[in-house]
């Protein structure tokens, strides 16, 4: 609590405190800047801005709509759209001309980093380390006290490995978050690639498609799926990705969400076509047409799971694999590094231990309502709010980017009172039509 030698007219005030300044907060400080009668903050404990850093690879890009920035889709006229930012930097017409089918992932991610830097209430370099409650919300940091009326979380993700590999993590063996950094120094060595999604799919094309001063021997790939699949990107199941059907997901219980994620994580979490397309012909001259001793060995095994990790960084790595449709044929795969790109986890929310009794849970989530306020036993007005961490209340489409605008704007109407129009209801009549509902349009 505030002492004697912190009084609380010493403590700044904001209407709006955001821990972590990721696409997801970033989406909400733009659209709460300039509002009048509104003071907001966002805090980062990085020193700098970064998405996805260590994944910036050659040819990466968007599997979203452009866009689905930071505010198009609730504010098309607000100035840190992604269109506003290729004005401000004068390239939207080089932009218009080069045609790409999707949007660099580079390029999005210097988009990101210039709202960052032209928004003043977004600071880098400070850490928050607990939050309290008396009335207001007092978040401590490394560098000063403050007090909110509301905080918004979206602290973001971190990178998950299975459990057979937690212990082997270092030097040749690391997750994909980390791939431009570690992935270096690999030619002559056999290099491994465990994830059959899209961050997978980067990895192994970069690898086979290095040049020979830095081709490895031998490139495998094993995925859990039975296949490489592409991501699911047709009209009616981006329907699962608009407004509409957040809300109906919601509505569902746990298990009825919890089959639906499961049965549908290839509309998020599949390939790119034009990923798999570049895969299969790199492959296809690999095999076909590169002569010579220098062209790099592959291995294509979908359908496995890993088991087991044995080995060292210096003497290489034995990994066990599990065949899911011949589970009496263990296979064994030696290689000198491997790259997990299995994944990532919402990261820990340690700083709210002192409200954690306060606070409840859906699982391994913060329970949420409507508006993506944290259920707790504290007053209406003041609120927590979870950006970014609660797939499994709502569905497939919280950690993508698709509903990160409409996300934003329904936090923002909640702290100013207001209620934004949402848009019209999806084609597909999601809901049962039950007596006494009204009918929705033809």
């Amino acid at each position: 609590m505030v002492g004697e030698m912190t009084p609380r007219r010493a403590v700044p005030h904001f209407r709006c405190v955001g821990v972590g300044a990721g696409p997801a907060n970033l989406s909400l400080a733009s659209l709460l800047h300039g509002l009048p009668d509104t003071p907001n903050l966002f805090i980062d404990r990085k020193d700098r801005f970064s998405w996805h850093d260590g994944q910036q690879l050659s040819g990466a890009s968007l599997q979203v709509s452009l866009f689905k920035d930071l505010v198009t889709l609730a504010d098309p006229t607000n100035p840190f759209s992604f269109l506003a930012y290729l004005h401000a930097s004068g390239k939207i017409y080089h932009f218009l001309n080069a045609r790409f089918e999707a949007v660099p992932r580079q390029e999005f991610r210097n988009y990101l980093e210039w709202a960052s830097r032209r928004n003043e209430n977004v600071v880098f370099g400070e850490e928050v380390q607990h939050v309290e409650f008396d009335g207001h919300f007092l978040v401590y940091t490394d560098r000063r006290i403050v007090s909110a009326d509301n905080v918004v979380l979206g602290v973001g993700s971190h990178g998950w490995v299975p459990a057979p590999a937690r212990d082997c993590l270092g030097r040749t063996q690391f997750h994909v978050a980390d791939f431009a950094s570690c992935a270096l120094g690999l030619k002559d060595r056999r290099v491994c690639v465990v994830g059959g999604g899209q961050s997978g799919a980067e990895a192994f094309l970069d690898l086979i498609s290095r040049p020979d001063s830095e081709r490895p021997t031998q490139v495998t790939w094993v995925s859990r799926r039975a296949n490489f699949f592409p991501i699911d990107d047709s009209p009616f199941t981006n329907e699962y990705y608009v407004p509409d059907h957040s809300d109906y997901f919601a509505s569902l219980d746990r298990d009825t969400r919890s089959a639906f994620t499961e049965r549908h994580v290839l509309t998020s979490d599949g390939i790119s076509e034009s990923t798999l397309r570049e895969i299969y012909q790199r492959l296809y001259l690999l095999r076909f047409v590169m002569s010579g001793g220098g062209r790099p060995a592959f291995g294509l095994l979908p359908n496995r799971h890993v088991r087991e990790v044995k080995g060292s960084d210096a003497n290489g790595w034995e990994l066990t694999l599990d065949h899911h449709e011949q589970p009496f044929a263990a296979e064994t795969l030696a290689c000198d590094t491997v790259v997990w790109a299995t994944g990532f986890r919402p990261a820990g929310t340690e700083f709210l231990a002192p409200l954690a009794d306060r606070l409840e849970r859906a699982g391994t989530e913060y329970r949420i309502d409507q508006d993506f306020a944290v259920v707790w036993d504290g007053p209406a007005d003041r609120s927590i709010f979870l950006q970014n961490a609660a797939l499994q209340q709502r569905g497939l489409a919280d950690p993508n980017l698709s509903l990160n605008a409409w996300r934003s704007r329904r936090i923002a109407d909640r702290i100013l009172g207001t209620r934004s129009p949402d848009p019209h209801p999806s084609f597909v009549q999601w809901a049962a039509d039950l007596p006494g509902t009204d009918d929705q349009e033809a």
